[in-house]
């Protein structure tokens, strides 16, 4: 038994997959945080667009 608890201590087979889930995790936060702090100048920016696209003349290009 005592063995058999060493082999699994000593086991880093699953060490990568846990520290790459932990840096997407840490990403993940980090943009949520950026997102809540900047909503409302992206939500300002999106409606300019917005309204520029929807105010603009639409012109006729010749046919060559």
């Amino acid at each position: 038994m005592t063995t058999l608890l060493n082999k699994l201590w000593n086991d880093d087979a699953g060490q990568g997959i846990a520290e790459y889930t932990l840096i997407i995790a840490l990403v993940v936060v980090g943009l949520m945080g950026i997102i809540t702090v900047f909503r409302s100048s992206m939500g300002r920016i999106f409606q300019t667009v917005s309204d520029t696209l929807n105010n603009a003349q639409a012109t006729d290009f010749p046919i060559s």
